[in-house]
């Protein structure tokens, strides 16, 4: 929903800041009075059994049913955390924690014990509290069991490991985060902190991360991260430390369970609400174990020393109808996410495979007890994952390619782009993509020296050839299906006995968006769009969008739509992406493992050997003639793909790759297939200048009148560019079944 995460007008009277202001004026009283344990904020919690338990509407009285509870004949039992909840129009209340109930009785003969139902500020403003009877729990759970999952590539939620003091402490690793610089591990303070070495549990034992850095962060003043809002003293509990990572490129920022995760959620003095409470959230625990809560509170403040108070950003519960989150010791670092796909949560018109956004990153948690042991629940304690990314300066990294040196996602995609712009056919071409060859892609030179544009610093321009990698990975999640086509997928159905790619190369009727779509159906109609690969047709969006915008006199729309088309027609080059093999053997824990080593390893550790080997072939290369029209285009990379697959048959991957492990492996590996993925690198280039060239040349640019040569050698503004592919309806993403052939 989106009043979760921005301010607007609601049935509630107080504000967030109210709230705030309230508890503080009146935090000595209640924290003096017997019994009160702590506080928080939120929304005011019914009882299951008050009248207005289930009314669609608050009641026209001045505070909710039973809040003066000592006016009525019957008095309503203890509200607990188990028998209450906040409904849809629950009231903004500061929730004071008690051990102990006391009866109205009581209340008359100690009425200084009583918690005001109200708190009354000097401008006449009034908040409502809401006592909740809790017993914290003093006995300390044992920990979560060691769990090792069957991954052997690191990445975020996996166990953590760090000995200090003869002690092994565990968490989780949080996420990947990087400051443009370097790569780190993200973690619980308290875990790692003042450890020599930290580990992770991978299927091979376990692998170290690394040795903590100085960057760690436990309590700022509540005041710097939400000025204006919170006055006193209170501090904020982070409880986080950045681990550097000793080999960046060994690692995936895909969390265990969970996949590529979303943007933050940027909360803070001028966008946290009250809208957050009651808002439905996840988490998975390493071994896979998935929890769900949902947020009760905000700023509780779960400790106090010398006059001054720490509080938690969130006080994460259980959901209406369960005790407890499924949470213990052990689970500090954990990332709980925005569950959208709650019902009711997104707005129309949502994009269904929208990767979960974070919210917090646990690093404690609370047990209370309702009416004894039998009864009680774990809460979890929480910071923003906002929060901890500002006080430690540093970035989310999302995707495989966003800032791990990915040497195929970049030297490759890069490298084909740089080297396709000398091998255009007419004069005026030429000159054009001369003078605009490092808006596209990256000399040699700076591809062997690693100085390559970084995910991370996209303030910046981003040349031109990994933009749908390092720029609409994170921003356009229907690009996602772009990268792909698994054409050697045996159909189902009416299509049994049948791949896309035969389909293809016997039956020009098959070419479409519609036709693949129905292929998908039959082989599974669940199946979500991103895992429909769409690679052809968007190489036929591209090439339409180019003749179009030189039919404009628009080079710039030209170039970026052609520096785009670079990456595309790289990804056909690159067998495992065209293949029901995409990331292995389907469903097994290795699969992102052969995809890395053989894109990223073998021609990070190759890459001089790559560069001079692309550059021989293509000395001897011939030059095609241009064709016309999209759906040409489309045949065109078809064509390549084929020719991709036949010279590097993924099962021959999967093998060699299986053939050696450990150290070695990557360059056994050139040592079997380094020949035959340059030639595949070599014809990728050549027909992407040939995809250029013959959209140049049904435009009409070479004519005498459409631009002179000073103009085509004339760079284009790397400005104009970025604000066309920062432009989400600049070629638009699609799914596949959201797509047509062009024309």
């Amino acid at each position: 929903m989106a009043h979760r995460f921005t301010r607007g007008n609601t049935a509630a009277t107080a504000s967030l800041k109210d709230l705030i202001e309230a508890r503080d004026a009146y935090h000595l009283h209640l924290a003096n009075l017997p019994h009160v344990v702590g506080t928080a904020l939120g929304r005011y919690r019914i009882r299951d059994t008050d009248a207005d338990w289930l009314a669609p509407a608050p009641t026209p009285a001045a505070v909710p049913a039973g809040a003066a509870s000592a006016a009525v004949a019957v008095p309503p039992p203890p509200r607990t955390l188990a028998n209450s909840a906040v409904r849809d129009w629950s009231w903004p209340a500061v929730l004071v924690f008690v051990d102990a109930w006391c009866e109205p009785q009581q209340l008359a003969e100690r009425p200084g014990a009583a918690v005001p139902p109200l708190l009354h500020l000097p401008d006449g403003r009034q908040v409502l509290t809401c006592v909740v009877r809790v017993a914290p729990r003093t006995q300390r759970l044992a920990s979560e069991t060691m769990a090792r999952t069957g991954v052997r590539r690191p990445g975020p939620g996996l166990q953590m490991l760090a000995e200090h003091q003869g002690l092994t402490r565990t968490g989780v690793v949080s996420a990947l985060v990087s400051d443009g610089e370097t790569v780190y591990a993200l973690g619980s303070r308290h875990v790692s902190g003042q450890c020599h070495d930290v580990w992770v549990l991978t299927r091979d034992g376990r692998q170290r991360i690394g040795r903590p850095g100085a960057r760690a962060v436990d309590h700022v003043p509540l005041e710097d991260h939400y000025p204006g809002v919170t006055p006193g003293r209170a501090r904020l509990t982070l409880d986080a430390a950045l681990i550097p990572l000793e080999r960046a490129d060994r690692w995936t920022p895909r969390l265990l369970g969970i996949g590529a995760p979303g943007e933050p959620l940027d909360l803070g003095p001028h966008t946290l609400s009250l809208g957050i409470i009651g808002c439905p959230v996840m988490a998975m625990l390493p071994g896979g174990h998935r929890v769900e809560g949902s947020v009760q509170g905000l700023f509780f403040r779960h400790a106090g020393l010398g006059g001054q108070d720490h509080v938690t950003e969130y006080l994460i519960g259980p959901r209406p109808g369960e005790r407890a989150v499924d949470t213990r010791p052990g689970d500090s670092g954990v990332v709980w996410f925005w569950d959208h796909d709650v019902p009711g949560e997104r707005g129309p018109g949502a994009d269904p495979q929208a990767p979960l956004r974070p919210l917090a990153i646990q690093w404690g948690g609370q047990g209370w007890l309702d009416a004894g042991p039998a009864t009680g629940g774990e809460f979890a304690l929480a910071a923003g994952f906002a929060s901890v990314c500002r006080a430690l300066d540093v970035r989310l990294l999302r995707d495989e390619d966003s800032d791990l040196g990915r040497y195929w996602g970049k030297v490759g995609h890069y490298h084909i782009g740089w080297v396709a712009c000398a091998r255009l056919k007419s004069a005026r071409a030429r000159a054009f993509f001369a003078a605009n060859a490092a808006a596209i892609g990256v000399s040699d030179g700076d591809l062997a020296a690693g100085r390559l544009p970084s995910a991370t610093q996209t303030s910046g321009f981003i040349a031109l050839a990994d933009v749908p990698d390092l720029v609409w990975r994170s921003r356009r999640p229907k690009d996602a299906a772009n990268h792909f086509a698994a054409i050697d997928q045996p159909g189902a159905g009416p299509y049994a006995g049948r791949t896309l790619l035969s389909m293809w190369l016997e039956d020009p009727a098959s070419r479409t968006p519609q036709v693949w779509t129905a292929f998908h159906d039959a082989l599974d109609p669940r199946s979500v769009p991103r895992s429909r690969g769409a690679l052809p047709f968007r190489v036929a969006q591209l090439h339409a969008l180019m003749v179009e915008r030189l039919r404009a006199r628009d080079l710039a729309g030209y170039l970026c739509a052609a520096g785009v088309l670079a990456h595309h027609v790289g990804d056909a080059a690159q067998p495992l992406h065209l293949s029901s093999l995409h990331h292995g053997d389907t469903g097994t824990d290795d699969d992102d493992e052969v995809h890395a080593v053989y894109e990223d390893d073998m021609l990070e550790q190759c890459r001089e050997a790559l560069m001079a080997g692309v550059a021989a072939r293509l000395a001897q290369a011939a030059t095609p003639r241009p064709f016309k029209g999209a759906a040409a285009a489309a045949d065109q990379v078809m064509r390549l793909m084929q020719r991709t697959l036949a010279r590097l048959p993924p099962t021959e991957i999967l093998a060699t790759w299986q053939a050696v492990r450990g150290r070695g492996q990557a360059r056994a590996m050139w040592a079997v297939l380094g020949e035959r993925t340059m030639d595949a690198m070599a014809d990728s280039a050549v027909t992407l200048a040939w995809l250029w060239q013959s959209a140049w040349t049904e435009a009409g640019a070479d004519a005498a009148g459409a631009w002179t040569l000073r103009a085509l050698r004339e760079p284009v503004s790397t400005a104009a560019l970025k604000a066309l592919y920062e432009d989400k309806t600049f070629a638009e993403s699609r799914w596949l079944a959201q797509m047509t052939m062009p024309g």
